[in-house]
């Protein structure tokens, strides 16, 4: 049961997010197809037994979960109703992060970022849609899905460095604190096989990096 208390400490059932957003579930079906807004993170299919003075029960649920984020997303998608206007939206505040990462002294020769960068936020709108980001990253907004793809960026081009100097080990501390800000705590039966834990706790233990 670990893993549905992590889900509905972290996440918003489907019911809850239509509740919070006031939208209905034949809307958020419509929003979804016409690719505006993002599916569930997480699925779960439960098989239910229950035992009590009135006999035993059997039933069988579906509850889908979303990351928190996604109710403001929602909020967007209302007030705009177009799935050029909602692209234009997260692809704006998508740049916009990157280049606040730079003016923090966050830095990367990846093409990503510069010559392919339009390709790039294109690549990750899908991701987006397929619901990828409300699953590792806290908010599934475009502002942590830049702070987590410019942080790996940089976590991965300093560890092909051999030896790392002081201010490269200041750069690689600053990208792991950024990540690590940026991540969810992924599921328990996902920690060990997540970025999270490959990019930031072994990279801290690697590099003796303070958190």
């Amino acid at each position: 049961m670990e893993l549905i208390k992590y889900l509905n400490e972290h996440f918003f059932t489907k019911q809850e997010l239509l509740d919070i957003s006031k939208v209905t579930e034949r809307d958020l079906v419509k929003y979804q197809e016409n690719g505006m807004m993002p599916k569930c993170s997480y699925k779960l299919s439960l098989n239910l037994k229950s035992d009590s003075f009135f006999g035993l029960h059997n039933d069988e649920q579906e509850i889908e979960y979303y990351a928190k984020g996604y109710a403001s997303w929602l909020a967007i998608i209302q007030s705009l109703n177009s799935t050029e206007a909602i692209y234009s939206v997260f692809a704006s505040r998508y740049q916009l992060a990157i280049e606040n990462l730079k003016q923090q002294g966050h830095s990367s020769s990846n093409p990503k970022i510069a010559s392919e960068f339009n390709t790039h936020i294109k690549e990750e709108w899908s991701h987006f849609l397929n619901g990828i980001y409300g699953l590792c990253t806290k908010s599934g907004l475009p502002e942590d899905i830049a702070a987590k793809e410019f942080s790996i960026l940089e976590i991965n081009e300093l560890s092909e460095i051999g030896e790392l100097s002081t201010e490269q080990t200041n750069k690689l501390t600053m990208a792991v604190n950024l990540l690590d800000s940026a991540s969810s705590l992924f599921a328990p039966h996902e920690r060990l096989k997540s970025s999270r834990h490959r990019l930031v706790n072994e990279i801290r233990r690697k590099y003796k990096l303070k958190s």
